[in-house]
């Protein structure tokens, strides 16, 4: 898919770009489901305007629920609601949610394949000063393992704000990562969203970057500090972490012959093992894993925390000029 099938905007002139916060996306998606289904109801942890869930909270008061401080029983009544035939959204800071309330999510929304919808919000590195505790880098590792539940991963606050629609739609558990801090918004409203389908932002023929979150805009600035090298790199937006796009990411890496994979987390067991489970199993290729390196993080600002980590656009080059020496 090319990026006039994308429907992309400049994505290469941030300075034109609107910066919006993923979060935003949510809690707009959120609005726009509830207005489509009248069963979809929210919860919160006591962290409403934090993580965005204010705005369902103000359209529709009586479809709000305050659960207070306590993560692992909003997570079992998520599902007693979903029981009664609501849709639940729930929402706190990843750490917390999906952090804290694992067995919950496991046994009582997980086990029972009933329709919840989990919101972990201020994930990844870029929650930046509030330190080690609140930066939640393991949650994309405890979700995905579980039998049924969808794992997504959007790009900017539209894809957000599509991901929750579609999520709301969809019959069965869905968790959704956002980030805090305002990011550029790349995509449309035109861009398509479908769940286990990634999106091809860029052809290549030299090496695949594969990428989650609002890193894929990084990535899409490395493939083009690339061009001038003459390595020619495909950008894949893996906003789906379970199910995979396995058709795509396979198609890719049988041209290109090598992979990137980019992602705001932990690189055991996150997006990047996933593609590498997949790729042992169909199509061995060298890869080269950008991510957390079995590390915390630390208190600063986003940008200098990525940048320390490992996880910005120079790191995304650097690992693409190992991978192809690889080849």
């Amino acid at each position: 898919m090319t990026n006039k099938e994308m429907h992309l905007t400049d994505y290469l002139n941030k300075d034109t770009l609107e910066q919006k916060p993923t979060r935003d996306g949510f809690g707009d998606g959120l609005v726009s489901a509830g207005k489509e289904n009248k069963d979809v109801v929210a919860l919160c942890a006591d962290l409403t305007d934090s993580t965005r869930i204010s705005f369902f909270k103000k359209e529709f008061p009586e479809r709000y629920f305050e659960i207070g401080i306590s993560e692992q029983n909003m997570a079992s009544v998520a599902a007693g609601m979903a029981v009664s035939e609501k849709v639940p959204f729930f929402s706190s800071y990843g750490v917390f949610s999906p952090g804290r309330n694992w067995d919950q999510i496991r046994v009582t929304i997980c086990y029972n394949n009933a329709n919840v919808k989990i919101a972990g919000a201020h994930t990844g590195i870029s929650v930046g000063p509030d330190g080690a505790t609140h930066q939640s880098l393991e949650d994309i590792a405890i979700t995905r393992c579980l039998p049924n539940l969808i794992v997504l991963a959007p790009c900017d606050y539209y894809e957000t704000k599509k991901a929750t629609e579609v999520a709301a739609r969809y019959k069965g558990p869905v968790y959704i990562r956002f980030a805090r801090e305002k990011t550029p918004v790349f995509t449309t409203e035109q861009t398509p969203f479908e769940i286990g389908k990634a999106n091809v932002l860029e052809s290549g023929k030299d090496v695949t970057i594969i990428a989650c979150g609002p890193l894929v805009y990084d990535a899409l600035l490395a493939a083009d500090e690339l061009l001038s090298e003459g390595i020619f790199a495909e950008v894949i937006n893996n906003h789906t972490i379970k199910p995979l796009d396995e058709k795509t990411l396979l198609d890719s890496v049988k041209k290109t012959g090598a992979a990137v994979t980019v992602e705001e987390h932990q690189v055991m067991g996150g997006m990047g093992s996933a593609v590498c489970e997949l790729f042992a199993k169909n199509q061995p290729v060298p890869v080269e894993m950008i991510g957390m390196q079995d590390s915390f993080g630390e208190s600063g600002k986003p940008e200098e925390l990525l940048k320390k980590y490992k996880m910005d656009k120079d790191s995304i080059v650097e690992a693409v000029r190992r991978v192809v020496k690889r080849k």
